[in-house]
């Protein structure tokens, strides 16, 4: 089945563009031009991906992607902020209210089309996959195991559900509160320092042994993982 996608854009040219490509590219594409539109067309079905504009007339993009990370129905649809704004604090801020990536305009639709279907298959791998591999490291779901260059690595329950969510998205850098939300639930009250020292903990459990680090730290955002 087709994948189904909500653009949500502003600019009619930029929009047609984009409808132009992304069902070229064989995805079935739902439009609206302002955030309250968009709010509805939501609340009628859920795609399986939203292109979502930073500014927008009537509700802002920011607010609504806060909105539907706090839905149950659309707590992890993926979403990809679009934006002119390229401070690294608007970016950070796009992450923390729930966006899965971030492009600045102007930018490559053969890019954002890579991006989308990154996302989608990182979707996918969540739904089916039993085993999960990055570089050396290889995390079987059925039999919550985790491998690392074939030796036994021992992770306390928080922490394989910590190493289980990186691996769905490598190289995808996560703030604390994307970590809070995706592992212990939006709805739990932990403070977000304490990631900190479960990465601490993970990091340890990983490095027994081995050089490479494949979590890392990145200043002012949060956390990525990948390979070594």
């Amino acid at each position: 089945m087709a994948p189904q996608i909500l653009i949500v854009e502003d600019e009619d040219c930029l929009l047609e563009v984009l409808r132009y490509n992304f069902e070229k590219a064989g995805y079935l594409v739902e439009s609206a031009s302002n955030g309250d539109r968009a709010d509805a067309l939501l609340k009628e079905t859920t795609p399986d991906l939203v292109l979502l504009d930073w500014v927008l007339p009537g509700l802002s993009g920011i607010e609504l992607c806060r909105r539907l990370r706090r839905a149950p129905a659309t707590k992890t649809l993926p979403i990809i902020m679009l934006t002119a704004r390229s401070d690294e604090m608007d970016k950070v801020l796009g992450l923390e209210m729930g966006a899965d990536d971030y492009v600045t305009k102007p930018f490559s639709v053969n890019e954002l089309l890579a991006r989308a279907a990154g996302l989608l298959r990182r979707r996918d791998a969540r739904l089916v996959a039993d085993k999960l591999r990055v570089g050396d490291i290889e995390l079987n779901r059925d039999a919550m195991l985790v491998l690392r260059q074939g030796a036994s690595v021992h992770l306390g329950p928080t922490d394989y559900r910590l190493l289980e969510f990186f691996m769905l998205s490598p190289g995808r850098v996560f703030t604390r509160r994307q970590l809070l939300n995706g592992v212990w639930g939006g709805e739990v009250y932990i403070d977000e320092r304490s990631v900190d020292v479960h990465i601490g903990r993970l990091r340890k459990a990983l490095l027994q042994g081995w050089q490479s680090d494949p979590i890392r730290t990145v200043r002012g955002a949060g956390y990525s993982f990948e390979a070594c």
